[in-house]
């Protein structure tokens, strides 16, 4: 294993102290202008070349953010200017070695916003021993990512982690080698230069709250090494453990209780999720400054973005929840900043499935300049059981718009089950009880609910507690698993709200051809406990043999979403993730704007079984003529229009004058 450079010569649990580490004089102009010049040289940089002159400019503009952030999080340690001026000199380094194809990207991205929010952007998520075998099996697949029109591919947890105990790759065992089963770094490098010459960004998975317990750090602690202990939260007895647990709540239960699990020599470590996997204890400088190692180098290896999981758990306070601290966003907005220093062009996507409130703190363009969506994910779902827009169109008028320079990733599904993350105040706005309509949603996707269309499976049901997510592929939840026209319609109209409210629309591939729930995940070892597996299917290679035949459903679902995918491309006004709220005074149809230069996309969706009509005093605020972006003909909207059932429409309108 390769250990971060930053930390050969650390002594002690919380040392950083290099050998003749350069000193920082204070947070003062002239003392970071001296800290460069010390750093800079020690990376092997030459005064006046290219490469130093743009990290001297990078230095002047972001250093003074992250020494502020980095004091923030550790100012009160005697060490503290060492350890900034070895954070300084990691960075460096890693901007030296950094590919001159990289260093050009960063060039043309650096401040540039339109690329990842354009139009014209597809994703795509994939586990690539289920869909490809192989990385080389998911190279060979690059000619069809381009006929579907991906830009995004997220290749989900691909790092070397044990098995069977991987919880499906989240479970690092190293940061720096692939699972031997998938290729190796070399395959991986070379995947992503290849990717990234046909217009397609590489996305992996950035596990930085926990490691596995396999990783070299972990084993060393384990061992008793008093500087690897430091890199987790150990505890010699229960004094502490049962502390935190007062306020800490237990989120896998069914694995272990509390958030503490007992090594053989007695002590406790922290284990928010599986007990093989140990949280990193980020009150220790060294574990930021070893995670910024390993941050830098996918970087270095062509990754374009990196999805930080579980952001809300990464620090910890005793007397609190250990949840969405602000320390959280400290963290890592100094991530970010270090990024801007030696991989400037490297996004961040926060996976924080917790109060829509508080996903919104984690979008910024100082901290996740990308976003999961859950919520309008889990309300698009709850208008399709219930057949009011309600919920979903009060999410997208309160919490929708975000900040400037970033964007949400819109799903209808993902690798993970569906969580009902709506906040129990605005669904009580429309005289719901929360706790009630979670129970009610559960029954409808798991077919428990008389008419219910869904073959969904259950992910931790607790009939006690009444609590439940949902686990399906999206043609399994809609219903094509009884071969119903209707699953075709209800699978197109979910993902016209992804494509169309704005943000990168993510595709769980395979669903593009609809494919079906794996029942026989319950035969694969360690998987018969975790229902999710029913969602992750191998590669449906006899679905995509017949993606282009229109007579079938695989054929109806892929010209559907391509047909979605070309006219989003073709529509400027679908760029970025500006939306106006739009009320069609009808509960069964959804509504919103897209303004462009002169001219609203207006998207309507019906998300009702029969015919819906929006009156002409609705819309009377547009020009009586609009143009339909599906059929390309002229519609009057003076006469108001009637939905299809289960059908949606995006038409370019003009302002009344």
């Amino acid at each position: 294993m390769v250990e971060p450079a930053s930390l050969d010569a650390a002594q002690g649990p919380f040392a950083a102290r290099e050998s003749g580490s350069p000193q920082p004089s204070g947070a003062s102009k002239a003392g970071s202008r001296q800290l460069f010049s010390t750093v800079a040289r020690r990376a092997g940089l030459e005064p006046g070349s290219q490469d130093w002159i743009a990290l001297e400019q990078r230095f002047d503009r972001h250093f003074p953010d992250l020494s502020r952030l980095f004091r923030a999080l550790y100012g009160s340690r005697p060490d503290i200017e060492e350890q900034l001026a070895a954070l300084a000199l990691e960075a460096a380094r890693s901007w030296k070695e950094r590919a001159a194809e990289l260093k050009k990207l960063d060039t043309g991205r650096e401040g540039n916003t339109e690329w990842f929010q354009s139009n014209r952007m597809l994703g795509g998520v994939c586990y690539v021993d289920r869909y490809a075998a192989d990385l080389e099996g998911v190279r060979a697949r690059i000619p069809y990512f381009k006929e579907l029109g991906l830009t995004y591919l997220h290749l989900m947890p691909l790092f070397l982690a044990p098995e069977p105990l991987s919880d499906g790759g989240y479970a690092v065992s190293s940061y720096r080698e692939v699972n031997p089963k998938l290729g190796t770094m070399d395959q991986l490098r070379a995947l992503a230069a290849e990717l990234r010459a046909n217009g397609i960004s590489l996305v992996v998975d950035f596990i930085f709250n926990h490691t596995s317990n396999e990783h070299e750090w972990a084993q060393r602690a384990a061992e008793g090494d008093p500087r690897y202990s430091g890199y987790y939260w150990i505890f010699p007895d229960r004094a502490m453990p049962d502390a935190f647990e007062q306020n800490v709540r237990e989120i896998f239960p069914e694995d272990h209780p509390g958030s503490f699990v007992q090594l053989p020599d007695g002590r406790w470590v922290w284990a928010t999720f599986h007990t093989f996997q140990w949280d990193l204890n980020y009150s220790n400088p060294e574990v930021f400054r070893a995670m910024a190692g390993e941050m830098l180098f996918l970087a270095n290896l062509g990754v374009d973005i990196l999805r930080m999981d579980a952001v809300a758990f990464i620090w910890k306070q005793l007397g609190t929840p250990c949840e969405s601290l602000p320390e959280a966003h400290t963290l890592l907005q100094a991530f970010n900043a270090v990024c801007r220093l030696a991989a400037p062009s490297l996004l961040f996507k926060s996976e924080a499935i917790v109060h829509p409130d508080e996903v919104a703190l984690y979008i910024d363009p100082a901290e996740c300049q990308l976003s999961y969506n859950p919520l309008q994910m889990a309300l698009t779902w709850e208008a399709l059981a219930t057949r009011n827009v309600s919920l979903l169109a009060q999410a997208l008028e309160r919490r929708h718009n975000i900040a400037p320079g970033t964007s949400w990733v819109n799903y209808v599904r993902s690798h993970d089950d569906i969580g009902w993350t709506f906040a129990d105040e605005d669904a009580a706005e429309f005289g719901i009880n929360g706790f009630d309509h979670r129970r009610f949603l559960n029954s409808f996707y798991v077919n428990r609910f008389p008419g219910s269309f869904a073959r969904g499976v259950p992910f931790q049901d607790n009939p006690r507690t009444g609590d439940c997510r949902i686990s399906g592929t999206t043609a399994s939840l809609c219903g094509l698993e009884d071969g119903s026209a209707e699953a075709i319609r209800r699978i197109l109209l979910t993902h016209s709200v992804a494509f169309s409210t704005g943000g990168i629309p993510l595709l769980y591939l395979g669903d593009e051809v609809g494919q079906l729930n794996d029942y026989d995940y319950t035969l694969e070892d360690r998987h018969e406990t975790d229902s999710r597996w029913v969602h992750r299917p191998q590669f449906p290679a006899e679905k995509y043999a017949k993606r282009l035949d229109p007579a079938t459903p695989e054929g109806a679902v892929f010209a559907g979403l391509r047909r979605l995918a070309e006219v989003r491309a073709a529509t400027p006004e679908l760029a970025g993730t500006r939306l106006v709220p739009f009320t069609t005074n009808n509960p069964a149809v959804l509504g919103y704007q897209r303004p462009g230069e002169g001219t609203v996309v207006l998207a309507l969706a019906n998300f009702g079984d029969g015919p819906q009509v929006v009156s002409a005093e609705t819309l009377s605020g547009f020009a009586a003529e609009a143009l339909d972006l599906f059929s390309e003909e002229p519609v009057r909207v003076d006469e108001g229009l009637v939905l299809r059932p289960l059908d949606y429409a995006w038409l370019r309108v003009v302002p009344a004058s």
